[in-house]
Formats: C-alpha cells, sequence, structure tokens
C-alpha cells in the first residue's frame, strides 16, 4: 500500500474519531445513502438498486441510491464516500475494480479504497468476447491466430480506460503474445455499435445486452470470461481454454467508508444476504446473466484480493493510469 493511502487512511480516523463513533445498537435512527459511481439503467445499477431495495425491508430503513456518474471511473463518488463519516449511513455500490485497482488507476488520488470496509458482493457476471459479424474467425484461436498475422491492425473497443473490458484485452494480448490497437470509448454502447457497424473488430462485454444480436447472427460469440461454458452458449468455450488462467468478470459489491465499525458492516452485510438469498430474488438476479452471491465481508475481502492480485499485474504491465 502507498504511503500517501496509508496516511490518507489515518487521517480520515482522525477526522472521524470518538465524536462520530456508531455502533450498531444506536444505529438506523435516519436512511441510509447508497451511492452509485454509474448512470441509472443497466445490469450494475440494478444490482445496487435491489440492494438497497432488500435492505430496506429488512433492517425497516429507507436506503436512498444516488446515482453519482461524475469523474473518470467514478472517482468523485467514490472519493466522497470515503470521506464520509464512517457511521453506516453513506455506503458505495460499485464495481470490482473500485475496490481492487483504484490505488494503481488514479494516480493522482490520495485515497487506497483498499481501506474501505467491506460489506457485501451481491452478484458476479463474466465478460465475453464478441467479435463483428464479418470478422474471418470464428473462436479465440482463430481470433489471435489472425491478429498474429496482423499485428496492431485488428482493432479492440472497450468501455473506458481502467475498465475491466480494457483490462481483460490487455491481458490477452499479454498471455497470447500478440497486440492489438486499443479504441476506448465510454461506456458499452457506443463501442457496440461501432461494432455492430464493422468499424471495429473485438469488443469484451457483457452477455445480457448483446444476446439479441449474438442469436441474429450480427456478432459473433468467440469465448467467455467464465470459469465454465455458457450453459445456453456451450459451443462458445472459455477464453481460459485458449489462455490457461485467464478469467474476467465483473462483481457489483457494497462497501463502507474507511473506520465503519464491524458490527455496522456485519448488519448491512446480513440486512442485503438475507435478501439475496430469496428464490423470487435468485431467479431476477439469474435472469440478468448474473451469479447473485449477498457474501459476507470477509467473503468480500477474499474476492478483493483475488481481484487485486489478477488485475494489478497488468495495470503495471500494460502502464494503466487515469488523471
Amino acid at each position: 500500500m502507498r504511503t500517501a493511502s496509508i496516511l490518507a487512511a489515518a487521517a480520515l480516523g482522525a477526522m472521524f474519531g470518538p465524536a462520530h463513533a456508531q455502533t450498531a445498537g444506536s444505529y438506523l435512527n435516519r436512511p441510509i445513502t447508497m451511492v452509485v459511481p454509474l448512470p441509472a439503467g443497466g445490469t450494475a445499477d440494478l444490482l445496487c438498486r435491489l440492494a438497497a431495495e432488500r435492505a430496506a425491508a429488512v433492517l425497516k430503513q429507507q436506503v436512498i441510491v444516488e446515482n453519482r456518474p461524475v469523474g473518470a471511473g467514478g472517482r468523485v463518488a467514490i472519493e466522497a464516500v470515503m470521506r464520509s463519516a464512517p457511521d453506516g449511513y453513506t455506503v458505495l455500490c460499485a464495481p470490482q475494480l473500485s475496490y481492487t485497482v483504484a490505488h494503481l488507476l488514479f494516480v493522482k488520488s490520495p485515497l487506497d479504497t483498499r481501506t474501505m470496509e467491506p460489506v457485501s458482493v451481491l452478484a458476479a457476471y463474466p465478460l465475453i468476447l464478441i467479435a463483428r459479424g464479418n470478422f474471418p474467425a470464428d473462436d479465440l484461436p482463430g481470433f489471435i491466430a489472425y491478429a498474429k498475422a496482423n499485428p496492431n491492425k485488428v482493432t479492440y473497443g472497450h468501455q473506458g480506460k481502467g475498465n475491466t473490458g480494457h483490462l481483460l484485452g490487455e491481458l490477452m494480448m499479454l498471455r497470447g503474445k500478440f497486440r492489438m490497437a486499443e479504441i476506448p470509448y465510454r461506456g458499452s454502447a457506443p463501442a457496440i455499435n461501432d461494432l455492430l457497424g464493422g468499424n471495429i473488430d473485438l469488443v469484451p462485454d457483457y452477455l445480457l445486452a448483446n444476446k439479441q444480436n449474438i442469436d441474429a447472427g450480427k456478432l459473433k460469440l468467440l469465448a467467455t470470461g467464465s470459469r465454465e461454458r455458457i450453459k445456453n452458449y456451450a459451443k462458445a468455450a472459455t477464453i481460459a481454454e485458449t489462455l490457461p488462467d485467464v478469467y474476467a468478470d465483473t462483481w457489483m459489491a457494497v462497501a463502507a467508508p474507511p473506520a465503519t465499525p464491524k458490527d455496522i458492516t456485519q448488519r448491512l452485510s446480513d440486512a442485503i444476504g438475507q435478501g439475496f438469498k430469496t428464490e423470487e430474488l435468485r431467479k431476477r438476479i439469474l435472469a440478468l446473466e448474473a451469479e447473485p452471491l449477498g457474501n459476507s465481508p470477509d467473503g468480500m475481502r477474499k474476492m478483493i484480493n483475488a481481484s487485486t492480485q489478477q488485475w494489478g499485474p497488468v495495470v503495471e504491465a500494460a502502464k494503466i493510469a487515469i488523471d
């Protein structure tokens, strides 16, 4: 952990000392704000709203979802939550990389999100590799062979610098020993539109938003980032079948500001977990092509460590930084 990040965490603890101390016994006398550093709509935002809805029902207290898609990678919203009082009334609901490699990506930020208190990972969903419909290869081995024969001529689009799709593209090139030209976009929609138009060759994205175009033959599903093949698309191999140990998913999770008491984060986690284990909600999440989790703070901490170990070396090797 960087020295500046450690000092920033210590400063936060000093700022919100005994005067702001909060325990579960006196907790929940006003609404909770769940900050989402993403626009409203889409699978990620929906998962946060489901978590807020179920937690509110269990805790008998309103949970307000506040979308703040400001700054690259949601940095402004993330830092605002980290500077909030550690009393359980302001929490963050954000994607995996916000908690695992933000300290590497946000080079000018004094804060390290790994100092946040984990609450719960809501659900995880794999990335898929989709190519334009007329790309001259139908699977990942063929794609890599074509890319090697045409270095830097194959283009891949992604949802923005430091996004999981961006990191997956870089990881594939490192492991597969080939080069592509990177085309960054602001979100999935413009990247997919250019893919459909044949302007780029590949986009690492998610199944739910692309099923219709894949089924219609407008896009080619080359491989999936999951550990097993996707049931309804079993002909598409996993990336790891071609590039061993290369897996890629996104998970959405809730965390509290640094120094939030453990009994408060546990209470929030229990409320979310209780809601996410209902059969009705599990069915809704599975319909989003996601795996429902609703795990514990310790479970989330283990997932943070695994993600940092996976993606940290990729960020450093590819020299990815967000101002």
